[in-house]
């Protein structure tokens, strides 16, 4: 059985308060029985919920500091009335945990109360002034400088943090794949249940509170086996429609992945790539059909779509349309506030959904770095494809993907942004773009560098590109840079 993290901090905080000579620690208070007061008890659990790192209780400790123990009902007692206390006697309504663990022989119970992430941590139905705090091993009430200072430490809980569904333990490991999941994360998936349940604690997945259990919005959206079967999440799963024409008219297949993005991404990956039209490659003297869009591409723009996607708009799938002429990958909200569209090269990177990014990270999905879409472009260039189109609707943002064309198929607007996203690449990778690098990027001959002018003369007259330096070289080594260099 694998064991909570936080028990081994509660014993060293028992043993350092025990010994050489027993006294109160701010952190944790032992006790040998449950008081009856319970007004005295929601105090200190107010006074945990606001300390950093939250505190603990260690029952079954006398007066004197000897280990006494406490029994089974003991145990069921205490856990329950706390349990209570700090779900309706506390304002916002906090969480503990509980462990009993054997010290010399003596079972004694410990009782986690939680960080809260909102402070001041008050009496409910009383004002905020009745915050309580630990000081010198006791508990007593907050100063006003120090309720003004609990207000400044404390933060919006994030999406990811809400619960999605109270459940029992067995119902979590019925809801969440954790066979898909604990192998992307590097654990064996061998684990026992116990085991398992663990590990989505510890990935902020699970939340336990007084042995119930609460999947967040971070597991159900990333482990899901069934996305529908949680209140207020039947948009979130991802539809991939493909088309028999460039238009939405005929529908040739259309499939939805229910599952959670993370154990569901792989499948659906490559479910795309089977569904894109294909070329015929010559590759070791025999002849292959391989997608005409780069695999890497795919992924790291349907990636960026789920990381990034708002969920609070509630109405909308993430989407993924192939038509016979382009693909596009749909995700619903708008940029972040601070990104702009002609900056998602090269810009530093920032997550609309910070936990949810972190966990994909960690399990390979994305790299929270900001060089996926650099990534996705420079395999566009590679395959010699248009520019990626990327537009910002009324919540909605999406990307596209076009078609082999070659450059007299291109329109203007085409022709500007591959060479703006052409000369944003160069520039992130320490180089200039030259008429002669935009020349290779369109598939024009060397032959035709007036047509390569003609394109840098547009994007400068655009406020795309400048001149790098003072722009006083000859027009032949000319070097161009992106606007905002």
């Amino acid at each position: 059985m694998q064991t909570k993290q936080w028990i081994s901090i509660a014993k060293g905080h028992l043993q350092a308060s025990l010994s050489p000579v027993p006294h109160e620690l701010n952190e944790l208070d032992w006790k040998l029985k449950l008081s009856e007061d319970n007004e005295r008890l929601t105090h200190h659990l107010s006074a945990f919920a606001n300390q950093r790192e939250g505190g603990y209780f260690a029952f079954g400790v006398d007066p004197d500091g000897r280990l006494v123990g406490v029994s089974s009902d003991q145990t069921k007692e205490i856990v329950g009335r706390l349990g209570n206390l700090a779900r309706n006697g506390l304002e916002p309504p906090q969480r503990i945990d509980h462990a009993v663990e054997t010290i010399d022989g003596v079972a004694i119970l410990f009782v986690h109360v939680f960080e809260s992430t909102q402070k001041p941590v008050h009496i409910r139905g009383q004002s905020i002034e009745q915050s309580y705090v630990r000081s010198g091993g006791q508990t007593r009430k907050m100063s006003r400088q120090e309720i003004a200072q609990a207000v400044l430490a404390s933060r919006h809980i994030r999406y990811e943090e809400l619960e999605a569904l109270a459940c029992s333990e067995s119902d979590v490991l019925a809801l969440l794949d954790h066979e898909r999941l604990l192998p992307l994360l590097g654990v064996p998936a061998a684990q026992t249940p116990e085991g398992v349940l663990e590990e989505f604690v510890n990935q902020k997945m699970v939340y336990r509170h007084n042995g119930q259990y609460s999947i967040t919005n971070l597991g159900a959206i990333t482990a899901a086996r069934d996305l529908t079967k949680f209140p207020g999440k039947e948009r979130c799963s991802v539809r991939v429609i493909k088309y028999r024409s460039t238009w939405r008219t005929e529908t040739e297949v259309e499939r939805e992945f229910v599952q959670g993005y993370g154990v569901v991404f792989q499948e659906l990956i490559r479910y795309i790539m089977g569904q894109l039209p294909t070329s015929e490659v010559i590759h070791d003297a025999l002849r292959k059909n391989v997608p005409i869009y780069p695999e890497i591409t795919v992924r790291e723009l349907v990636a960026n779509a789920l990381v990034h996607r708002n969920f609070s708009l509630t109405g909308s799938n993430p989407m993924v349309e192939i038509f016979v002429d382009r693909l596009e990958i749909a995700n619903p909200g708008g940029l972040m506030p601070s990104v702009k569209i002609d900056r998602l090269i090269g810009a530093a990177p920032e997550s609309r959904n910070e936990l949810f990014a972190a966990l994909m990270r960690r399990m390979g999905i994305c790299e929270e770095r900001g060089g996926g879409i650099v990534k996705a472009l420079f395999a566009v260039e590679v395959f010699g494809l248009p520019p990626v189109k990327f537009a910002e609707e009324t919540n909605v943002f999406r990307a596209v993907l076009y078609s082999p064309k070659r450059f007299a198929q291109m329109l203007p607007d085409e022709r500007l942004n591959a060479c703006y996203q052409h000369c944003c690449l160069r520039y992130v990778s320490g180089e200039p773009m030259t008429n002669s690098s935009l020349r290779k990027r369109m598939g024009l001959k060397d032959t035709q560098y007036a047509l390569a002018w003609r394109v840098i003369d547009a994007a400068i007259e655009h406020q795309r590109i400048k001149p790098r330096g003072n722009g006083k070289q000859s027009r032949r080594y000319a070097a161009y840079v992106p606007f905002w260099a």
